[in-house]
């Protein structure tokens, strides 16, 4: 039998997919064109931190009045709807470990924790306990097979790429989900959702961390961690003790506001140091950047890492969700730990962040795979140590 639109060798009529349904118009929409092929499709929301029913905080994803707008568009599709509580899940392995990364003196991005966890690990157990054959998102991501797996590329709309959350997907993970999205833009899906006549064809994009109200990281913090306001000195590169602070939690690397101290130039932070709950500030040029040391490596890339190390115009990498692929190199770390040079440099990189490695800039650029940022190194400390190494 041929594969069907889903690289699957069924008829899309034998073939279950689940959809993980958040209630906001890139998962319905996909909901909706898998639908409309006539694969057999079972919505799933899950149940994430909220089971109330009150209004949707403006840029929020995952809260209670999204449940509802899931339910609808399911209703309105005619498929079969689950929730799932999955919140005592996504406290074990998103929220507390966010809390005590920070406290750690990193900037974590649950957002990625989530993907690698609750929705790619345990939802996708529960797509094969359904009987599904594929489980599909929303995301703005590519695959394509390739031999007996699939591989990631960047989408065709640039502006929708999310393949810096998702660059932790295992290869089995990859080769069971599906992104019916990656060739399509945001104006695109939004056309598609007013064709089905979806609910939630307007309804604003999440922005938020779903658990963060307006952006206040530290509230959370110190809500689930009482004790993490303990005080600390303020220091300047240069030794001098500038003032004291609440906690280390309160800041983040690059951070120029809000510091609490007066100086005639302005000052960023530069480095946090748990263990002496010791905030470091400099001037902007500190925060310069050229190698970082990774933890956690996951790799998709056909050839491993190592192959990949001192190679030039063949490697890009994203330290920031923001920001686009740039050139950069793998260092041959003398302990085995994957080490990336920055060829143009970077500003602000902090510890928590993720790193993840591209083939190229453009859409369609395979996505090789990523790490956890467990060190940055200034330039001059990179520049003292490769000149013992070579002494």
């Amino acid at each position: 039998m041929s594969l069907n639109s889903l690289d699957i060798a069924k008829s899309p009529e034998d073939t279950r997919v689940v959809v993980a349904m958040s209630g906001g118009v890139d998962s319905s929409v996909t909901a909706a064109l898998l639908a409309e092929a006539g694969y057999d499709v079972v919505g799933i929301t899950l149940q994430l931190y909220d089971g109330g029913a009150g209004p949707r905080r403006a840029g929020a994803c995952c809260a209670g009045q999204d449940i509802h707008d899931a339910r609808r568009v399911a209703e309105t599709l005619g498929i079969d709807h689950y929730v799932l509580d999955y919140e005592e899940r996504f406290r074990q392995a998103v929220i507390d470990p966010f809390a005590d990364s920070y406290l750690a003196g990193e900037t974590p991005i649950p957002c990625v924790a989530c993907n690698q966890t609750v929705k790619f690990r345990d939802l996708l157990a529960t797509a094969e306990d359904l009987g599904a054959d594929a489980l599909a998102t929303g995301h703005y991501i590519e695959t394509r097979r390739r031999g007996e797996h699939r591989a990631m590329f960047r989408p065709r709309d640039l502006d929708r790429d999310q393949s810096y959350f998702l660059y932790g997907t295992t290869q089995a993970q990859l080769d069971f989900l599906r992104f019916p999205l990656g060739t399509m833009t945001k104006d695109e899906t939004r056309q598609v959702a007013e064709r089905f006549g979806l609910s939630v064809a307007a309804k604003p994009d999440s922005q938020d961390i779903c658990f963060v109200s307006k952006g206040k990281y530290f509230d959370v913090i110190r809500k689930l961690r009482p004790d993490a306001g303990e005080p600390g000195d303020i220091v300047h590169l240069d030794g001098r003790t500038l003032g004291r602070h609440e906690g280390i939690v309160n800041f983040t690397i690059g951070q120029r506001r809000g510091l609490g101290i007066a100086a005639a130039d302005p000052l960023y932070v530069v480095a946090l140091d748990a263990a002496t709950a010791t905030v470091t500030v400099g001037p902007r040029e500190a925060l310069l950047t050229r190698r970082i040391r990774l933890r956690e490596v996951n790799w998709l890339g056909q050839r491993p890492p190592q192959a990949h190390a001192g190679a030039e115009g063949e490697l890009f990498v994203k330290v920031r969700s923001t920001r686009p692929p740039a050139p950069a190199r793998i260092v041959a770390a003398q302990d085995g730990a994957v080490e990336v040079e920055l060829v143009l440099g970077e500003d602000g990189i902090a510890r928590g962040q993720a790193c993840v490695f591209y083939d190229g800039m453009e859409a369609g650029a395979e996505v090789l795979g990523g790490g956890i940022i467990a060190e940055s190194l200034p330039v001059g400390r990179v520049a003292v140590t490769e000149a013992a190494a070579t002494a």
